[in-house]
C-alpha cells in the first residue's frame, strides 16, 4: 500500500522531545492526583526533577550542540534544533511552576497531617539548641567557602549540586547604611554537602504528633557568617548547574574502554553547562558572575522554592508511622512454580516458566544463579548485566562459581548511562574473582538481558536461559513491571549460545532458531510480523497487533504501523514514554490507540502480540521501537513457545487494556487525556496480583479479567 499526502491532516509525526515533556507532566499529574497517597504524592515530585535533570544534560545538551555547529536541517517530525529548543525551553518552564505551585500545596497538606518543613526562625528553644549542635559538630566541619577573584580563579562546580552563591561586603568596623552600595563587592559559593541528608529532623516533645524537618541549605545559611569570619553577607541565595552529561567515546581508537570510560566520567564534571536553576530574588551581582562564567542566557530557571525537589524522594523514609498517607505494602510472592520444588533445574525440565515482576519476587532469578553457582554439575555461567544495584547479590554469587572453579562469563555494559561507575566497580570485582569480563561490542550497547547455565546432564550437556524485558536488578525489580521467562527450550538455548558467542568472539551470527537479535535482524523481523498482519486483515482473516514498551520513535517503525492500519489491521498501542505516532488520524492512523499508564510502578515490560490470522504469537523483547534500540544496541526479542504462559501473557495484556483509572490515552495533537469508561473502575496494576493467583493452568481465570477482542 502506498503511502499517500497528509499535509492536510498536519505533521505525519509528533516530536520525541516534546512527547517526552508530556511524559513527565503525566508523571507530574500523580503528584497533583488527590486520590494518590500524600508522601507518595512528594515521591512522584522527585521523580519529576529527576526525570528533567537527565533530560536536560542529555537530550537538550545536544540540541544546543547541534545549533552551536550551525546545523539547521529539520528532523523527521519537522522542527529546526533551533526553534525544537524554543519550544522546549518555553514547555519545560511551564512545567517546572507548575511543579512548584504543586509541591507548595504539598506542603500545606503535610502540614495539616502535623508534618511541617520550618524555616530558621520557626524553631523552639530546644530546636534551635539542637541545631546549632548539629552545625557545629557535623555541618560545618565539611564545609569549603571557595571565594572568587582575581586570585582565586572560579572553582568547578558540579553538574547536579546545590550551591549557595553569597555575596559579602567587607566588615570595617562602621558599617554605613549605603555601604554596600559603595563597595565594590565580594563573591563566594559554598556547596551544600551530597554526603549529608538534605532533610534534618527536628527534636519534638515526645507528647506531640508533629514531625518537623529543616533543610539543611537552611541551617547553613543561617549559619553563613561562620564561613566568612571579617565579611558582612549581604546576599544568600542557591543555584544549581546542570552540565553535558553525554559520554563521547572512541571507541575502536581505545585500548583499554574501561580506562577511557572512566576518563570521559572524569570529563563529565566538565560538561558545558545547559541549565542555570536559581533561587527566586536572586542578587543580581551574583547572577552577573554566574551567567558571565557558565555562558548561560536563555537556560535561566528562577525557582519559587527549594532547588531539586530530588530531596522528596527521601521524605517517605524520614517521616515515622502515616501508613495511610502511603500505598499499602505489596510483598512480592514468591512464583509458584518453584514453592514446593526448590530444585529450579528439576522444575525447568518440566516446564517453561513465567515471572511477572514486581508481583512475583525476583529471589525466584537470584536464587537460581546462587543455586547454579553451587551446583557441581553446572560447567559455565553466561550473563548480560546493564544495570546492577548497589550491593547486588548476583555479583556475589557469580564470583563464588569462577572462583569454584566454573566457567564464568559477564558481559558488562560500561556504557549503561549514569551507572557507568557502578558497572566499573562490578567489573574490576568480577575480573578479580576470575570471571571473564566483556564489554560488549565496539559501537553497541548491550542491552539484551540474558542468562544461560550449562549443566552437564549424563552424556549430555543442558542449557537453562532466562531471557528478560528488564535488567538484574533486585532493587528495581520491586519498583518495575517487567517480565521474566525461564526456558529450556532447545532452539532459545541454542541461540542464547550463538547470542553470547556473538558477543565474546568472532562468531558472524545471522541465522537465529527462534530469537531475534537487533542491530542485525530485529526491525526486518518486525516488519515482516506488521505486513503479515495487513495480509490477514486484507483476506479477511484475524488481524491485530498489540504492543507495550517504553518508547515509540523510530520512523520506519511508525510508517510500518500506519500502512498496516491502512489496510484494516487494528492497534492497539501501550507506550509508556515518548510516542512519535499520532493516532486516529483519518486516512493515516484511524485504527490505532496509543494509551499511557504511569502509576505506583514504573511500566517498563516489552510485549509484543500479533493475532496471526488467529495463531496468535507473542513476543518479549528488551528492546523498545525506538532507532537507538533496533540499530545501535545489542538486542533480543524472544518468543513465547509455552501455551500456558503465552495465555498467562494474553491475561496481562487485556488487563492493561482495560484500564481505566491510571491509563491515558494519546490524541492526534500530541497531548493525553483520561480514558473515559461507562465500565466499573479497573486499575491494571492494583489488579495484577490476580494474574498471579490465576498463573497455574488449573485454576480458572477469574470472571472479571476483560476479553482481547
Amino acid at each position: 500500500m502506498e503511502l499517500t499526502d497528509y499535509k492536510k491532516q498536519g505533521p505525519r509525526y509528533l516530536n520525541r522531545d516534546l512527547s517526552w515533556v508530556e511524559f513527565n507532566r503525566r508523571v507530574l499529574m500523580e503528584a497533583k492526583d488527590v486520590t494518590t497517597p500524600l508522601l507518595e504524592r512528594a515521591k512522584f515530585l522527585s521523580i519529576v526533577s529527576s526525570n528533567l535533570d537527565e533530560f536536560m544534560s542529555v537530550r537538550v545538551a545536544g540540541i544546543q550542540d547541534q545549533i552551536r555547529a550551525g546545523y539547521s536541517k529539520k528532523d523527521f517530525s519537522g522542527y529546526t534544533p533551533d526553534g525544537l529548543y524554543k519550544r522546549l525551553i518555553s514547555r519545560v518552564s511551564a512545567m517546572v511552576s507548575e511543579q512548584y505551585r504543586t509541591f507548595r500545596d504539598i506542603l500545606r497538606q503535610l502540614a495539616k497531617e502535623n508534618i511541617v518543613f520550618l524555616d530558621y526562625a520557626e524553631l523552639n528553644g530546644v530546636q534551635r539548641k539542637s541545631m546549632e549542635t548539629y552545625y557545629h559538630d557535623i555541618v560545618f566541619p565539611v564545609l569549603t567557602p571557595m571565594a572568587v577573584d582575581q586570585s582565586r580563579p572560579f572553582p568547578l562546580v558540579h553538574n547536579g549540586f546545590v550551591y549557595l552563591a553569597v555575596v559579602l561586603m567587607r566588615d570595617n568596623g562602621t558599617v554605613q547604611e549605603n555601604d554596600a552600595e559603595d563597595q565594590e563587592p565580594y563573591f563566594a559559593i559554598v556547596q551544600i554537602p551530597s554526603n549529608l541528608s538534605r532533610i534534618i529532623p527536628l527534636p519534638h516533645n515526645s507528647n506531640s504528633k508533629k514531625q518537623s524537618f529543616i533543610l539543611i541549605e537552611e541551617l547553613i545559611r543561617h549559619h553563613i557568617q561562620t564561613l566568612f569570619s571579617g565579611y558582612i553577607p549581604l546576599a544568600v541565595h542557591e543555584f544549581r548547574l546542570t552540565r553535558n552529561a553525554d559520554l563521547a567515546l572512541d571507541e575502536e581508537g581505545a585500548e583499554d574502554l574501561l580506562e577511557e570510560i572512566e576518563k570521559e566520567l572524569r570529563k563529565r564534571r566538565w560538561g558545558a553547562p545547559v541549565r542555570l536553576e536559581i533561587e527566586e530574588g536572586f542578587h543580581p551581582y551574583a547572577l552577573e558572575v554566574l551567567q558571565e562564567e557558565f555562558e548561560v542566557q536563555d537556560a535561566v530557571f528562577e525557582i519559587d522554592g527549594p532547588l531539586d525537589l530530588g530531596f522528596l524522594g527521601k521524605l517517605p523514609g524520614a517521616v515515622k508511622g502515616y501508613s495511610r498517607l502511603r500505598y499499602p505494602q505489596i510483598d512480592p510472592v514468591y512464583p509458584w512454580e518453584f514453592v514446593d520444588n526448590e530444585d529450579f533445574f528439576d522444575v525447568l525440565k518440566q516446564r517453561d516458566v513465567l515471572v511477572y515482576h514486581p508481583y512475583e519476587s525476583f529471589d525466584a532469578v537470584t536464587d537460581f544463579i546462587v543455586q547454579a553457582s553451587e551446583d557441581p554439575a553446572v560447567m559455565a555461567i553466561k550473563m548480560t548485566l546493564y544495570r546492577v544495584s548497589g550491593n547486588s547479590p548476583l555479583i556475589q554469587a557469580l564470583a563464588k562459581a569462577a572462583e569454584s572453579g566454573k566457567q564464568v562469563t559477564v558481559v558488562v555494559e560500561l556504557k549503561a548511562r549514569f551507572d557507568e561507575e557502578r558497572n566499573i566497580a562490578w567489573a574490576r570485582k568480577l575480573e578479580k574473582a576470575g570471571c571473564h569480563v566483556v564489554y560488549g561490542l565496539i559501537g553497541l550497547k548491550t542491552h539484551a538481558k540474558v542468562l544461560l547455565v550449562i549443566r552437564q546432564e549424563g552424556r549430555e550437556l543442558k542449557r537453562y536461559v532466562h531471557m528478560g524485558t528488564g535488567n538484574y536488578n533486585d532493587t528495581t525489580a520491586r519498583l518495575y513491571t517487567d517480565i521474566g521467562l525461564f526456558s529450556t527450550n532447545p532452539a532459545i538455548g541454542e541461540d542464547a549460545s550463538q547470542l553470547f558467542n556473538l558477543i565474546t568472539g568472532y562468531s558472524d551470527a545471522d541465522q537465529w532458531q527462534a530469537i531475534t537479535v537487533a542491530p542485525t535482524g530485529m526491525k526486518d523481523r518486525l516488519f515482516s510480523l506488521i505486513q503479515r498482519e495487513a495480509e490477514h486483515a486484507a483476506a479477511g482473516r484475524p488481524a491485530k497487533i498489540i504492543a507495550k514498551m517504553n518508547s515509540l520513535s523510530n520512523q520506519e517503525m511508525i510508517d510500518e504501523l500506519y500502512m498496516a492500519s491502512g489496510a484494516g489491521v487494528d492497534i492497539e498501542l501501550v507506550v509508556r514514554g515518548v510516542c512519535c505516532l499520532r493516532p486516529g488520524v483519518e486516512g493515516l492512523s484511524e485504527r490505532i490507540k496509543v494509551r499511557s499508564i504511569v502509576d505506583r510502578f514504573l511500566e517498563h515490560s516489552r510485549i509484543y502480540y500479533f493475532e496471526n490470522g488467529g495463531n496468535p504469537e507473542v513476543w518479549l523483547s528488551s528492546a523498545d521501537w525506538m532507532t537507538r534500540n533496533l540499530t545501535r544496541r545489542l538486542e533480543i526479542m524472544c518468543p513465547v513457545t509455552s501455551a500456558s504462559n503465552r495465555e498467562a501473557l494474553e491475561q496481562i495484556i487485556k488487563l492493561t487494556l482495560a484500564d481505566n483509572v491510571k491509563a491515558k490515552k494519546l490524541l492526534p495533537n500530541g497531548k493525553y487525556e483520561p480514558i473515559r469508561s461507562s465500565e466499573p473502575a479497573l486499575r491494571s496494576q492494583f489488579e495484577a496480583l490476580n494474574i498471579i493467583a490465576w498463573k497455574p493452568v488449573e485454576a480458572p481465570i477469574p470472571a472479571s479479567f476483560p476479553k482481547l477482542s
